[in-house]
């Protein structure tokens, strides 16, 4: 995923890149490769692949993309302690090297990773936050569209919550040509159309068989970078670390935030229907008990690492 959004940054010469990886003829590899794309594409901006932290320290921002991808019947939840400590040593060095950099995690499972790596960095959580909800809201606005046979740009929708599944789409605010969601599905379709949403990430891996999307998360990605790097103080639904909005306490989860060249601006917090914001509750406490028994799990290794 992060060569992929290394090419649409390029493509568009959004900013310079530094591909940082563990494997740093990897990294090194794959710059070459974008970057002798460069004369046949026009890109205006550098790539550079290596496997320094050091590079980094002229960083704005830094996209967290390294950790084991999800494999066929494995949940964002099985992928919480394998990731939790490439999240944490990953922040240890970006709190060394990048001081004041924005952190954006893409890591899964994401919103348990985006407070992982608030906590690590010990930054103000307006500069740490993951990408998601905007993936989420494009993943059903388009079977929205293929469901009604209309155009997404047609669609107006927006999903809350965690990056899994209890992520929370808004049916009460969801509008296909201004007409109210409901009013153009029975209530089976809708259910269906609910739990599609919800599966498909998981769908795309079990089709894949190995690894992830990494298209889709790319362009969501992308759109929050270009948000930041261009000020353009657009409203994204993203993981953030909440202090009080929506009732929510010192949890990540995703909400619609204006994102601008200091990372989160503002939190938007909507008027949600009782409904909505019960499972927008259910979500974040979700998240509060990964974290929780991730907790309990470092613990517990800990102590039995004493003893021996």
């Amino acid at each position: 995923m992060g060569g992929a959004l290394a090419e649409r940054i390029l493509s568009k010469s959004l900013a310079d890149v530094i591909l940082l990886d563990i494997e740093s003829d990897l990294a090194r590899g794959k710059a070459f490769d974008l970057e002798d794309a460069s004369p046949l594409m026009g890109y205006g901006t550098k790539i550079t692949g290596a496997g320094d932290y050091s590079l980094i320290r002229e960083s704005d921002i830094i996209v967290m993309t390294a950790g084991f991808a999800r494999r066929p019947g494995m949940s964002r939840g099985d992928l919480l302690s394998k990731n939790a400590s490439i999240v944490r040593d990953i922040a240890k060095r970006v709190r060394k090297e990048a001081r004041n950099a924005i952190f954006l995690t893409v890591t899964n499972p994401l919103d348990a990773m985006t407070y992982i790596a608030y906590e690590e960095l010990g930054r103000d959580s307006k500069k740490v936050f993951g990408m998601a909800g905007n993936l989420d809201t494009a993943r059903f606005t388009m079977l929205i569209s293929k469901r009604l046979n209309v155009s997404f740009k047609d669609v107006e929708a927006l999903v809350l919550g965690s990056h899994g599944n209890t992520m929370v789409p808004l049916v009460s605010q969801t509008r296909v040509r201004g007409k109210k969601l409901q009013e153009l599905l029975q209530a089976k379709d809708l259910e269906e159309l609910l739990e599609a949403t919800k599966k498909r990430g998981a769908h795309i891996v079990s089709l894949l068989k190995s690894g992830s999307a990494y298209y889709s998360p790319s362009a969501a990605v992308f759109d929050i970078l270009q948000s930041i790097i261009r000020d353009e103080k657009k409203i994204i639904p993203c993981s953030v670390v909440l202090q009080g909005e929506y009732g929510i306490n010192d949890c990540a989860v995703g909400v619609p935030a204006r994102i601008g060249k200091n990372g989160i601006e503002k939190v938007i917090e909507l008027e949600l229907s009782r409904k909505e914001s019960g499972l927008l509750q259910k979500s974040a406490q979700a998240v509060k008990e990964a974290l929780g028994e991730l907790s309990a799990k470092r613990s517990s290794d800990n102590g039995r690492g004493k003893q021996a």
